[in-house]
């Protein structure tokens, strides 16, 4: 198994990077959070790895941080998620994210993500509800919003919010107000920001 890659970055090809580690050029698929935090070409980086060996393949993915390779081993363990849905969603969802819909139960989130429909969201988040949710919501700090936060959260997602910016107006909103009242007074505050 290769774990860990240090070399120079060759190409830069969303999703594929060539790293040349020492004369050798690796080819490592990685989700676009880690290419965007990439160095230009020509400088040193180093990628957690994965390997995946297929009948007609092996196939290398390439991770910025120990937490979104631990995340996508995770996304591989459940039944009919491949390397590319896995990658798909650490593309969609920085780890924080994913762990946060996790342990709030969102699949409109999920859903946002190219290649995933209701149905793969909700076996998604049942999967790693004691997996991911738990372990990665307490290293990343994520705690659980109320019922109603949590209600005003996803009807802001559903009118096409960005996730951070219903995040922001969610977490705007004062204690213990109702659903209603809390949607009514989150589009005010997206309205004016």
């Amino acid at each position: 198994m290769i774990g860990r890659l240090t070399g120079i970055l060759v190409e830069k090809n969303p999703p594929q990077i060539l790293l040349d580690v020492q004369g050798v050029a690796y080819e490592v698929d990685v989700p676009m959070s880690t290419f965007f935090n990439l160095p230009g070409t020509g400088e040193p980086v180093t990628l957690h790895t994965h390997l995946v060996v297929r009948e007609d393949a092996h196939l290398l993915y390439g991770f910025g941080s120990e937490a979104e390779r631990s995340a996508f081993r995770q996304l591989l363990r459940i039944s009919g998620i491949g390397a590319r849905t896995a990658l798909a969603v650490l593309s969609g969802l920085s780890v924080g994210d994913l762990a946060q819909a996790v342990t709030m139960q969102e699949t409109g989130r999920l859903t946002r993500i190219p290649g995933i429909g209701k149905k793969t969201a909700e076996r998604l988040l049942l999967e790693l509800k004691d997996k991911l949710g738990a372990n990665l919501a307490a290293a990343v700090g994520v705690h659980r919003l109320p019922p109603a936060s949590a209600d005003v959260l996803n009807a802001l997602l559903a009118l096409g919010y960005s996730d951070k910016e219903a995040t922001g107006a969610v977490k705007s909103l004062p204690e213990g107000v109702a659903v209603a009242d809390g949607i009514r007074q989150a589009l005010k505050l997206l309205a004016k920001g």
